[in-house]
Order: structure tokens, then sequence, then C-alpha cells
């Protein structure tokens, strides 16, 4: 299974061609997102017709909602990261799913490097 992080679905969903090539190239693999990915997602649509589409485009994507220890080990991160290396609450979510998961994070922030046992991956070149 493949986790993505919000940068990374911006991409796909702007059909950004480095980010597509790299979605088909992953053939069969389950792809999911952290359930707080797919909120932070709708919450740029400008109006009811883009939030419709971008609901519509997220269906093929498996959802990941923190369990109970991720968001315990969530809360030890923000309070020790949070100034130091401006982890964000949801970043601290988000990171401690794919940790809960036990699967890499597919993105392009380095301030995920803060959560401890966490690997990222960055999934394509970026120009």
């Amino acid at each position: 299974m493949i986790l993505v992080d919000t940068n990374v679905m911006v991409d796909i969903l702007r059909e950004h061609a480095p980010a597509l090539e790299w979605l088909k190239s992953l053939g069969e693999e389950e792809i999911g997102l952290p359930g707080l990915v797919e909120m932070e997602l709708l919450q740029g649509p400008p109006d009811k017709t883009a939030m419709n589409k971008m609901q519509k485009d997220l269906e093929s994507f498996l959802i990941y909602w923190p369990k109970t220890d991720d968001c315990n080990r969530a809360l030890k991160v923000f309070a020790e990261a949070r100034l130091s290396h401006r982890v964000t609450i949801l970043d601290a979510l988000i990171g401690e799913t794919a940790n809960g998961l036990g699967v890499p994070l597919h993105t392009f922030d380095q301030h995920f490097q803060a959560i401890p046992g966490l690997k990222t991956v960055q999934p394509y070149t970026k120009p």
C-alpha cells in the first residue's frame, strides 16, 4: 500500500505530468490517503461544483484514519516539534497515521523528518 500526503495529491489532481507518470507506474498497487489529507484537499474548492468534482476524483483512493495510539503519539510529536520544526497538528496526525499503518508517507515536506520512526519517500522529481 502507498500512503500519499497532500502535496503529492495536489500534483495528481492538477495533472502534473511527473505525478501522473508515477501514479501510472504503480499499476494495481493500493493507494491510500490519511483521512486528514482528504479533508485538507477539500478546503481548496471555491464552490459546490468544484467540491463535487474533487470528491468524485478522490473516490478511488482508500482512506485511513488515525487510531487512538496514533493520536497519542501525534500529541507527543506535536508538543516536541511544533516550535523547532514547525510541525502542525495535521502533520503530526498524518505522520503518525503512516507510522500506525507501518508504511512510508509519500511526500515532499521535509518537516515530517521530525516524526520519530516515520519513513518518507519522494515519489518523483520536482523541477
